[in-house]
């Protein structure tokens, strides 16, 4: 008989290709960016598995240039300048996320955010998709001095949720998140409906877990989603 699984009182999410699908807006941005230099637009299909990387790494797919680049600061100022004109226009939650947000709300368990995407950015989104008064805490790149993989953004999250690392949970769809929250001490689980490159195998990240979908989190923690 397998041993039971731990008691989780509060879940955390990591952001862009976990909690919210925004691959769509941040892929439009750097094309956007593209076009205004002369150059052509980049497939969806190559450059959503990027977006965990952040606005660098979609900066340096769009244009083959290193962060040590003259031009890079300039290139990802603008980058970031035009998606925060239209921060939501095609981002949503994943299919079945609110359900898992729902049940999570019904049961009374706490979840929060933890992003390396800067306040900035995550602060305006968040109100635009009405989740920011949701989250009982909200961790961007900039609220510690450090981001993931360092564990001190999960740490923080788990005091703002009030729940113990071993009682938390944390998923996210970057190995960054992974580590990090083993650091931290929570449970992970990995999000396999994320943003992840072909050369990444998410199940050689250490999580205690994987997710196909959403939804599989309930299922994971013993939570029942909203019938309806």
């Amino acid at each position: 008989m397998s041993a039971p699984r731990p008691v989780v009182r509060g879940v955390l999410f990591d952001l862009d290709g976990t909690l919210i699908d925004s691959a769509p807006d941040l892929a439009a941005a750097l094309n956007a960016l593209l076009a205004e230099r002369g150059g052509d637009p980049l497939p969806y299909s190559r450059l959503r598995p990027l977006v965990s990387g952040g606005a660098a790494r979609l900066v340096e797919a769009g244009f083959g240039t290193g962060r040590d680049h003259p031009q890079f600061p300039e290139l990802r100022r603008r980058f970031i300048e035009l998606y925060r004109a239209d921060l939501s226009g095609r981002t949503r939650l994943f299919p079945g996320m609110e359900q898992v947000l729902a049940a999570l709300e019904r049961r009374g368990t706490p979840w929060g955010i933890v992003t390396n995407k800067p306040g900035s950015l995550t602060s305006p989104l968040l109100g635009k998709l009405r989740l920011a008064g949701r989250a009982a805490c909200v961790v961007s790149g900039d609220s510690t001095g450090h981001a993931k993989p360092h564990p001190e953004p999960v740490l923080h999250a788990c005091r703002g949720i009030g729940v113990a690392p071993a009682e938390c949970l944390f998923v996210g769809d970057d190995r960054r998140d992974v580590e990090a929250g083993r650091a931290a001490g929570t449970r992970t689980l990995a999000a396999l409906f994320g943003y992840i490159p072909d050369d990444e195998d998410p199940r050689r990240w250490g999580a205690d877990g994987c997710v196909e979908c959403p939804r599989t989190i309930l299922e994971w923690i013993g939570a029942e989603p909203d019938a309806g």
